[in-house]
């Protein structure tokens, strides 16, 4: 179903969002939530709105990278120290049932507008934050960019190669996975909301959820006191788990027990490995994984990507390329899950995006997006409808 604003109505349809989040933690937050079916209107600076809108590259002036994450949303621009727009934003959050917020601790409370005040007048109003270092602790108040929170949080110290210097994974993760808890946070407190009538204030901290995504990390170092540290493509426990080397390139292959390696073996045409003491276990198969790989890629070295990738899929084997955007992109298993979406774009043309990777079982799936709005260009239909006034 897509409503007048070109949105899909879907698990969250009839929910409204006010979003006064920029940049990328906040916004990727309140676009999963409009993929899901939530109206979110932008609230932005007068005159220059997100600071994503200045971010390259641009095509007829309009920033791509604005565009991939601010789709499905409408913009109204308000400065928040004007008498003025602070009776329309007000009049918004009455009607509203969530409002989303990245900037730093003590904004909000500065501008009058902190959960206290707004819980007083709004009670049904669900508040959702994403900062750096969150609300408390004695770094709340330091600025914080993905950088800083990557590298806080430890998932540098494990990206990259042994003897390299660190690496940013290439992604913004820290922004993205703040994002990601944010959304989860704002669905399990309008369940919360709907079910017990309280709303709820949700604190979410980048450099709490680059500790909440390290896997065994933590467990292992805090029992073992072996300190983790860059491995490559290679796991940290499992082999064969990694990226080799065949004739015109690399390929990935994830034979994650017993089962999976002699599967692995046969497709190799190496049943020899399943003889070797070095190699009976996944355990001793980590223990010498250099010699594995060795062993591996003598014979992945004789034929192309494209003929192991036949071979290993024939006998169940994971394994994948390793693929380049537009090779990604062409994948046939990304367009049959509707995974790049199109969006017309009155100013940039036709845009390609991300699509929405939550599937509701039964439902239409939205395959064209809204474009994402120019600043301010919902402001006379929100106005009329929020506020009863004309622009």
């Amino acid at each position: 179903m897509i409503d007048e604003a070109g949105t899909a109505g879907g698990l969250l349809e009839g929910v409204t969002i006010i979003d006064l989040s920029r940049v990328l933690a906040g916004p990727f937050c309140t676009m999963t939530l409009a993929n899901m079916g939530a109206r979110v209107i932008k609230v932005e600076i007068p005159g220059t709105g997100d600071d994503a809108r200045a971010f390259g590259p641009f095509h007829n002036g309009k920033s791509l990278y604005f565009s991939a994450i601010n789709c499905n949303k409408e913009s109204i621009a308000l400065n928040l120290k004007n008498p003025e727009d602070r009776t329309i934003f007000e009049k918004l959050v009455e009607k509203a049932d969530v409002l989303v917020e990245n900037y730093r601790p003590g904004t909000m409370e500065k501008l009058g507008y902190g959960w206290d005040v707004l819980h007083r007048k709004f009670p049904r109003l669900i508040y959702g934050a994403a900062s750096g270092f969150g609300d408390s602790g004695p770094i709340s108040q330091r600025a914080a960019y993905d950088m800083v929170v990557q590298g806080m949080g430890g998932v540098m110290s494990l990206t990259g190669y042994p003897g390299q210097p660190p690496a940013r994974v290439g992604i913004s993760i820290g922004d993205i996975t703040a994002g990601i808890y944010l959304s989860n946070g704002i669905t399990a407190a309008l369940y919360k909301r709907a079910v017990s009538g309280v709303a709820n204030r949700i604190d979410i901290a980048m450099l709490d959820c680059q500790v909440a995504i390290m896997e065994d990390a933590v467990t292992a170092y805090a029992k073992t006191g072996e300190v983790p540290g860059p491995k490559g493509t290679r796991h940290p426990s499992i082999c064969p788990f990694q990226s080799y080397a065949a004739q015109d390139g690399n390929v990935i292959i994830a034979a994650g027990n017993d089962h999976l390696f002699s599967l692995m073996a046969h497709a190799l045409e190496r049943p020899d490995l399943l003889d070797d003491k070095r190699f009976k276990t996944n355990d001793l198969r980590h223990t010498n994984g250099d010699v594995l790989q060795a062993e591996m890629e003598k014979t992945l070295g004789t034929k192309p990507v494209s003929a192991w990738l036949e071979a290993l899929n024939g006998k169940g084997v994971p394994c994948a390329p390793i693929n380049d955007i537009p090779h990604m992109m062409a994948e046939p298993q990304v367009a049959a899950r509707n995974m790049i979406v199109t969006v017309d774009d009155p100013v940039a043309g036709e845009l390609k995006v991300a699509g929405n990777p939550i599937k509701v079982v039964g439902a239409p799936e939205l395959k064209t997006f809204s474009p994402p709005p120019e600043l301010d260009a919902n402001r006379a239909a929100i106005l009329s409808e929020f506020v009863g006034m004309g622009a």
